[in-house]
């Protein structure tokens, strides 16, 4: 089968410092991935060059047989390739709806009521709140809103950096239940996180990155089982 996302030897950074030396990485279509990996492991960069936020120095992104190694950022969301940033990163003096439509913006506009009822479906609290805004939300409520306003663009392929950091023990079950919904229904997701259990027991492979680069990749089961790498890469 042919990858959704394939990179390939990519080599990026910001500035004059490089964070990724030769990162190789597959998503299959419909397949959750998980990317591990410690604070400063290049993650948050990898996630960036990826979706054209940064330029890759070297090497090249495939996404669905296009060559998207030096795209602009507009091009690769108009390709189907969806980052929900770390932070959440939602615009704060903007309601809840506008933030929504924005989503939109790029793709998918012809269809923003229709996904606008999907996402409703998925977080009914979003349509609770529709004129309130971003910025007075809870953590939880606004890592809702920037998931669903990814999902506004009609993902072929979702990353999701970090959605858990900073919620409450059981704000994080419920948005892995979500993660594992959206999986569920066909979406291929890059869940990039530092939640090592909960991310390894709903994805189908895993890699685990240090100083930018790949040092595991294969089954949850595998990386588990070895007493070595969990010690050395995932502090278990």
């Amino acid at each position: 089968m042919t990858p959704l996302l394939e990179i390939r030897g990519l080599h990026g950074g910001y500035g004059q410092v490089e964070v990724l030396r030769g990162v190789d990485l597959a998503v299959q279509p419909g397949e959750m991935v998980a990317l591990l990996g410690s604070n400063g492991a290049g993650k948050s960069t990898l996630n960036n060059v990826v979706s054209g936020i940064y330029p890759a120095w070297a090497g090249s992104v495939f996404f669905d047989g296009q060559d998207l190694s030096r795209a602009h950022y507009r091009d690769v969301v108009k390709a189907g390739l969806i980052q929900v940033p770390e932070g959440r990163k939602v615009f704060p003096n903007l309601s809840v709806l506008e933030n929504l439509e924005l989503g939109s913006f790029a793709r998918a506009r012809e269809r923003r009521a229709v996904n606008l009822e999907k996402v409703f479906g998925i977080f009914p609290r979003l349509r609770e709140r529709l004129q309130q805004l971003a910025g007075t939300m809870s953590g939880g409520e606004q890592q809702m809103l920037a998931i669903g306003r990814g999902l506004m663009a009609e993902p072929r392929l979702l990353i999701l950096d970090e959605p858990s950091l900073g919620l409450s023990p059981l704000l994080v079950d419920e948005l892995f239940a979500l993660i594992r919904r959206l999986r569920d229904g066909g979406l291929a997701v890059l869940l990039v996180e530092q939640n090592v259990g909960q991310s390894l027991e709903i994805a189908d492979r895993a890699y685990v990155m240090e100083n930018g680069s790949i040092r595991f990749s294969g089954k949850p089961a595998d990386l588990l089982c070895s007493d070595e790498l969990r010690r050395a890469y995932l502090g278990l």
